[in-house]
């Protein structure tokens, strides 16, 4: 290991140069079938990203009340973006019922907090969502205007368990998070993958 990093062509990732990082965003954007891939060095900074950029202060999230983004990363949604979360019950399989996002999503009135994503986790608590449930709620949010992530920390062990590729796993999504110290057994890091913008 210790000869393959004294070897390792190297540049300034800050202004993008580093040509192993950026070969590595492009393989991961690639294998998720999305334009683009960002490194980062934690999942809770890929998700809180991808919240603040789908998210203006004072818009809000739909996600379930035992999410990882609304449960365990902080409130980095609230206190730095000043993102309203609208917590669902999730359901055992990790869903949250059609029904109860539709019912979420705020009227365009002055007087709400504007919903402007849903996010969903896949997977969720050892479980995998289906495809038929993400497609099925990502063309819910889509059709009401709302933009999807996916928190997808434990996306490749999804995979595995469901026969599926990661990309059809993420295709539905705007944007997606996958963290490489769950199931990859990289010590730390984590991409954030979606369009260019």
């Amino acid at each position: 290991m210790l000869a393959a990093i004294a070897a390792a062509t190297v540049g300034d990732d800050v202004f993008g140069d580093d040509p192993t990082v950026n070969a590595l965003q492009e393989r991961v954007a690639t294998l998720l079938g999305k334009e683009a891939a960002l490194f980062m060095p934690s999942g809770t900074q890929s998700n809180l990203c991808a919240l603040l950029a789908h998210c203006g202060r004072g818009d809000e999230y739909i996600v379930g009340q035992l999410a990882h983004t609304y449960r365990y990363e902080g409130g980095g949604a609230a206190v730095l973006g000043g993102i309203q979360p609208q917590p669902l019950t999730n359901q055992p399989d990790g869903t949250l019922k059609l029904e109860d996002i539709a019912a979420a999503i705020k009227p365009d009135d002055v007087h709400f907090a504007r919903t402007r994503l849903l996010a969903l986790e896949n997977t969720w608590s050892g479980q995998v969502l289906s495809t038929q449930y993400t497609n099925a709620a990502c063309e819910l949010a889509h059709e009401r205007g709302l933009a999807t992530h996916l928190d997808g920390a434990r996306l490749f062990n999804a995979a595995v368990a469901s026969g599926c590729s990661v990309g059809d796993l993420a295709r539905t999504f705007d944007s997606v998070s996958i963290c490489f110290s769950k199931g990859l057994g990289a010590p730390i890091g984590s991409m954030l993958v979606g369009s260019r913008e």
